[in-house]
């Protein structure tokens, strides 16, 4: 481990002791899950997103042009299916990464705030406009501004939705950074959030494209009575394809902005190893499709199937290296947090042992000093963050007593009241569960220590 990473992330970053509660399955088994259920939901949000832009731009077209309306409404009507698969294959890596990364992924939601909370009436409201637009399809044909501008306010909820979603994945990565997250907007702002979302959104718009194609050229798809005469199965497969080709250009252009803007801390030879040959099968997918493309008509089906897979394979790659990556940048601060929770669990424990019959114990608190009530207290409620001549998340207490001798009343009101005196430690707590008498007795024992 990098010893001034790991100095860094005791310094600036908060370190919570941990519930040492034991997960429901072995983790690598809860890995495997996170990332194949993972894999499985993006590509329905991928058909989601990309089927939904597709639509709006064909449907545009399509004021000028009957074939292009009704290709958009071709894709229309595989939005909604889409849509419900996402939603019911996000639960599994929903609750599979609550397991794994319980803290985090919390503390994420709780700096991104409102906006993760305003996820569910934005689906809603997404959803539901994707049902009126579909079902209001011909019902509408004399109102069509109207009926576009309802599948762009839904494209335009879709394009959000995922950006929440984005921010809070990409922000549970980086504790370190959680002191100077006030809130959504600096959340998005962080250096690597708009390279992955373009990367993503890219992506939703290959995967659509190589839907269209497989759509479309189905057996049972009655394609010569639904569109008309003068167009033919290749029309289309060739639009289908040239998005396909053209989203991974674009991936493949945005790819290296979304590694350097990544914090290195992540990184490691498996990683990159993992990245290249996922991008080198892609490789290989894009030059089948342009021969494809710059092919006879008859031989745009050829290798499809092959395309698919190796697609698919790239798509396994990036998934796992995106768990690498998660892995590789939370292990520090994971060993940290086990540190202090093991802390805390021996101070758990010898309190215990020393714990008395309750009646013993009240005589005890009597005959006690302040001085002993206030070295009580400081054990049960700070020595977690100080020690006597030691830095650790807070001062040492030597460094309090040559800051409030003889002014024990200063003490006892910045302990009442902590605020942020310097930006190289953390905000401390405000301990509102003990009293007057209990902070008089704190501040005496801090500032009886030599």
């Amino acid at each position: 481990m990098n010893i001034l990473f790991v100095h860094f992330l005791q310094v600036n970053t908060p370190v919570p002791r941990d519930i040492p509660i034991p997960l429901p399955l072995p983790e690598w088994l809860l890995v495997v899950l996170l990332v194949l259920s993972f894999l499985l939901h993006i590509v329905f949000v991928n058909l989601m997103l990309g089927g939904s832009i597709v639509t709006l731009w064909a449907e545009i077209k399509g004021l000028k042009n009957k074939f292009y309306d009704t290709l958009a409404y071709e894709v229309a009507r595989t939005i909604t299916v889409n849509k419900s698969l996402a939603v019911v294959l996000g639960v599994a890596p929903l609750l599979s990464i609550n397991a794994l990364y319980t803290i985090y992924f919390y503390s994420a939601n709780a700096l991104t705030g409102i906006m993760w909370i305003l996820i569910i009436p934005l689906v809603a409201i997404a959803f539901l406009l994707t049902y009126l637009h579909k079902y209001t399809w011909h019902t509408m044909e004399r109102f069509k501004i109207l009926h576009i501008g309802i599948i762009a306010l839904s494209v335009l909820l879709f394009l959000f939705i995922p950006l929440i979603f984005l921010v809070n994945i990409n922000l549970m990565l980086f504790p370190e950074k959680w002191s100077s997250i006030h809130g959504f907007m600096s959340a998005l702002f962080l250096p690597n959030v708009f390279p992955r979302y373009f990367h993503f959104l890219f992506a939703s718009l290959a995967v659509t494209g190589l839907f269209l194609f497989w759509y479309v050229g189905r057996k049972n798809y009655p394609f010569e009575t639904i569109f008309p005469d003068n167009y033919t199965r290749y029309d289309v497969k060739k639009i289908a394809y040239s998005l396909t080709l053209g989203a991974s250009v674009a991936q493949f252009l945005i790819g290296p902005i979304v590694l350097i803007s990544l914090p290195s801390k992540g990184f490691g030879w498996g990683l990159l190893s993992i990245i290249l040959l996922g991008a080198s099968l892609a490789l290989i997918a894009m030059w089948w499709i342009w021969k494809a493309l710059s092919g006879p008509k008859e031989a745009i089906n050829k290798r499809f199937g092959g395309i698919v897979v190796l697609m698919t394979i790239t798509v396994l790659f990036m998934g796992s290296g995106r768990h690498v990556y998660r892995a590789n940048a939370l292990n520090p601060h994971r060993e940290l947090m086990a540190i202090k929770t093991a802390e805390f669990e021996k101070l758990s424990a010898n309190a215990r042992l020393n714990v008395k019959n309750d009646e013993a114990s009240q005589s005890s608190d009597n005959a006690s000093s302040p001085v002993e009530k206030g070295a009580a207290l400081f054990k049960t409620n700070c020595s977690i963050c100080h020690q006597k001549d030691t830095k650790l998340v807070g001062p040492p207490i030597t460094e309090m007593v040559s800051i409030y001798k003889n002014n024990i009343s200063g003490l006892e009101q910045w302990i009442k009241a902590p605020g942020k005196k310097r930006p190289d430690y953390p905000q401390m707590p405000t301990l509102s569960q003990l009293s007057d008498a209990d902070r008089e007795n704190l501040a005496k024992y801090i500032l009886s220590i030599q």
